[in-house]
């Protein structure tokens, strides 16, 4: 008799485990790449795709009708695919982070260290967006104000931005992708699984399962980004081609240029200092991200890859998983920057000068507004709308930037999320640090 026919019930298990075993062999053997072929970097597949767009949408001006209706549905199947995955990340990912921490303490710290850099990198940003914008004021060009028509956003008192945070239903917040609620509820339950402590080993092994299945789909969508990049961006240079610059091409410039310093000098300086990362390794490693943030114009988008991109940094995934998240939720260093350069340029076009004192008010509010607009659409219409009004410019002068919007989002995005990703490198280096620290006390206790 043999082997197979002598296995009892307990034979029968294992060798369907067996089956099952070489299968997903078999299967992880199908998806591997050919030996002797080595697969272009993503960044530089994103580049590629990101000139071409720019090529087939500059050739396709008298045909933008064709790209904007047979082009970028294909983009937008993309970004709705980056969407659907982006929630089951974030809540998964924060509760799978939290729950390893095996600290709600912990969870505090890195928390308000996030909080506390984003909120100091903000007010940088729109500090050297005021100073750059009136070193180039002069060179404005004067545009007609006359009959300028904006329609303000609803604003959201403090108690309702505070109050709104907190969700009442289980199911909306994912739904309507609210991510600072999302982000609430991954707490919350993260915190419950600490608290039951060894009865809530299954959970935990659950919710590591599903961040998995999650983080492998997500690797399946973005191997598609080269494609989607192409069809986001070309339809936007087909229908606008250069003359969407036109005369406003010195504030664009202006804004750019911030953008440029301010991640040359302030991310660089911090990720160095405190992160303990040469600035080149973090930039390049960021490239692929970047990229994509620049043609997506999304910086929750932009999530899953500018997690990958920080933890082949060195990030740890406990870190990655809740600073990056709250982050792309609440930091707007370009946002800021762009709040800066569109004030100074608003106020020109009104023959208005700003006082030191409405400088620091705009500085102020862009640093308070970048979190009192967290997860509302168009957030960056919204806090220029806030920015203006706390020195009495008239709203309406939005309407001067308006055309452009989507040039100053393409920069202010990319600039955002390399600044989510500068503080998770930060924070995951202060936390190894500090284990490192414990790690020698303890050991300088037992050996006395």
């Amino acid at each position: 008799m043999n082997e197979k026919e002598t296995r009892g019930p307990d034979g029968a298990e294992n060798m369907a485990a067996e089956v099952m075993e070489e299968a997903a062999e078999s299967a992880k053997e199908d998806f591997k790449e050919p030996k002797g072929k080595k697969q272009m970097p993503l960044a530089g597949q994103i580049f590629i795709a990101l000139v071409l767009a720019i090529i087939a949408g500059l050739l396709m001006q008298s045909h933008a009708h064709f790209a904007v209706t047979y082009i970028q549905p294909f983009g937008t199947i993309f970004l709705n695919l980056i969407k659907f995955i982006v929630v089951p990340i974030v809540l998964f990912s924060i509760m799978a982070g939290v729950v390893s921490m095996s600290d709600i303490k912990k969870v505090g710290a890195i928390g308000g260290t996030s909080i506390v850099y984003y909120l100091i990198t903000t007010a940088c940003a729109t500090t050297i967006g005021l100073a750059l914008a009136n070193v180039f004021d002069g060179f404005y060009p004067v545009l007609s104000t006359s009959g300028l028509k904006f329609d303000k956003p609803e604003s959201v008192s403090a108690m309702d931005t505070i109050v709104n945070i907190f969700p009442n239903n289980f199911i909306t917040p994912m739904s309507e992708a609210n991510m600072l609620k999302v982000i609430v509820m991954a707490l919350i339950i993260g915190f419950a699984i600490i608290l039951v402590g060894e009865k809530a080993a299954p959970a935990v092994k659950g919710i590591n399962v599903c961040n998995d299945i999650f983080m492998k789909a997500m690797e399946m969508i973005l191997k598609l980004s080269p494609v989607g990049v192409f069809c986001l961006l070309c339809p936007v240079v087909a229908e606008n081609g250069p003359k969407i610059i036109g005369s406003l091409g010195m504030v664009l410039l202006t804004a750019y240029i911030c953008y440029v310093i301010h991640a040359v000098v302030v991310y660089s300086l911090t990720v160095r200092a405190i992160g303990g990362m040469s600035p080149f390794k973090f930039f390049k490693g960021m490239l692929p991200a970047m990229l994509f943030a620049f043609s997506s114009a999304s910086s929750v988008g932009t999530l899953p890859l500018n997690m990958e991109c920080c933890e082949k940094l060195g990030a740890s995934k406990e870190v990655t998983s809740f600073v990056l998240p709250l982050g792309a939720t609440i930091n707007m260093d370009g946002t800021a920057i762009y709040q800066g350069v569109c004030s100074i340029f608003i106020a020109s076009c009104y023959g208005i000068h700003l006082t030191p004192s409405q400088m620091v008010t705009i500085v102020l509010t862009a640093t308070l507004a970048s979190i009192g607009t967290a997860g509302v659409p168009g957030a960056g219409m919204v806090m220029l709308a806030m920015v203006l009004q706390s020195v009495g410019l008239p709203v309406a002068g939005i309407a001067l930037v308006a055309g452009v919007d989507r040039i100053f989002d393409m920069g202010r995005t990319t600039l955002n999320i390399t600044g989510d990703a500068s503080c998770a490198i930060i924070v995951s280096h202060l936390q190894d640090r500090k284990s490192k620290r414990a790690a020698k006390k303890a050991a300088a206790q037992s050996g006395n």
